[in-house]
């Protein structure tokens, strides 16, 4: 049975989540990829900061659509590699204090270490499925940075409802990714007769 979380999301809310956990989320969170996380290091600016504050960050570089009325509508929203993003990931989590990471393929040690010391978990979204998760985004609220980042680059401010995901980094140091690397290199060194 999947956990419910709405945005936003409390530090006790966030350490009770365990790896393997499955989670359905709602409410206003934020698209960032490389620029925007280099962005909110060097610069720190304060138009992302009350959007990001207990909520999640998603990377994804989104297929848009702008409507006649002016407003956008997400065509497609599937998770990028996460793992681009290793170098700033910690220092965002705790600067803004973010409450989870949505993306694919799992992230590195010091972002796992953010996940402990700030309160925060990694979440697995289904790579491919980026028209499927397009029908969780309910509405754009605002974007940032659209025309100096272009569209995959920008902040899109979106609001979610039932976004599935799963826990696969915990805010207790635990990392699904890690155990998978570790398992499949202990198969490979029996098939190959390494001790």
């Amino acid at each position: 049975m999947a956990i419910k979380l709405k945005v936003p999301i409390s530090e006790e809310e966030i350490r009770k989540l365990k790896v393997g956990d499955e989670v359905l989320l709602s409410g206003i969170i934020v698209t960032a990829r490389d620029q925007a996380h280099k962005l909110m290091v060097e610069k720190k600016p304060d138009f992302i900061r009350e959007y990001l504050k207990e909520s999640v960050i998603y990377h994804c570089g989104p297929v848009v659509r702008k409507n006649e009325d002016g407003s956008w509508s997400f065509v497609s929203a599937g998770p990028t590699t996460s793992i681009r993003e290793e170098p700033y990931q910690a220092d965002v989590i705790c600067e803004y204090n973010v409450r989870g990471v949505i993306g694919k393929g799992g992230m590195g040690k010091k972002t796992l270490e953010g996940l402990k010391k700030c309160g925060a978990v990694y979440f697995h979204a289904v790579g491919g499925a980026g028209t499927l998760i397009a029908n969780a985004v309910k509405r754009v609220v605002e974007v940032f940075k659209l025309e100096e980042f272009g569209t995959p680059e920008a902040f899109w401010v979106i609001e979610v409802e039932d976004f599935p995901l799963v826990v696969t980094m915990d805010s207790h140091g635990n990392s699904l990714h890690e155990k998978i690397l570790e398992d499949s290199r202990k198969k490979y060194e029996k098939l190959i007769g390494k001790k």
